[in-house]
């Protein structure tokens, strides 16, 4: 495949906040994660995405899978995918990273991927849209350094 044939991913803000929808009409919990979960917390968009992070209860997944492929999404191999952390993609260059877990009434982790409950908290906002996102406990430091950075600048 040529320099210009390679396929771009990019999945934009509009396209996330469809998504989002669809979940929510649905009574599937999702939780921003990676970049767009970052951006959430921001309140602004900070560089493209190629995908979408998402978190949600394990037990989403079958409902999840079935209105996407609904869509056109099929699973998309990877060397890392596992019941609890797959991705699926569509015909107009979307990707979907898909982050599960199960927590039991104590709140410990029972299965997927190691979220701390009160990381699965936050809100922050896709276009000046409220979306559920990670909060600060749930990223890693270097996304902690680079928030920091952001801020120090806009002070």
């Amino acid at each position: 495949m040529s320099q210009s044939q390679v396929r771009k991913f990019e999945m934009r803000a509009e396209e996330l906040l469809e998504l989002v929808t669809l979940f929510e009409q649905n009574q599937i919990e999702v939780i921003l994660d990676g970049g767009w979960g970052v951006d959430a917390q921001l309140g602004e968009q900070t560089r493209p995405h190629e995908d979408l992070d998402i978190a949600m209860p394990h037990k989403y997944v079958p409902l999840a899978r079935a209105l996407l492929e609904a869509r056109g999404y099929t699973d998309v191999p990877r060397p890392d995918t596992r019941d609890c952390n797959f991705v699926l993609g569509d015909d107009c260059s979307h990707l979907i990273d898909f982050h599960t877990y199960t927590f039991d009434e104590q709140g410990v982790l029972v299965f997927g991927l190691p979220y701390l409950p009160d990381s699965l908290t936050g809100v922050g906002f896709v276009l000046g849209h409220p979306v559920r996102c990670i909060t600060h406990s749930g990223w890693s430091n270097s996304i902690l350094v680079m928030l920091t950075m952001k801020m120090t600048i806009r002070m």
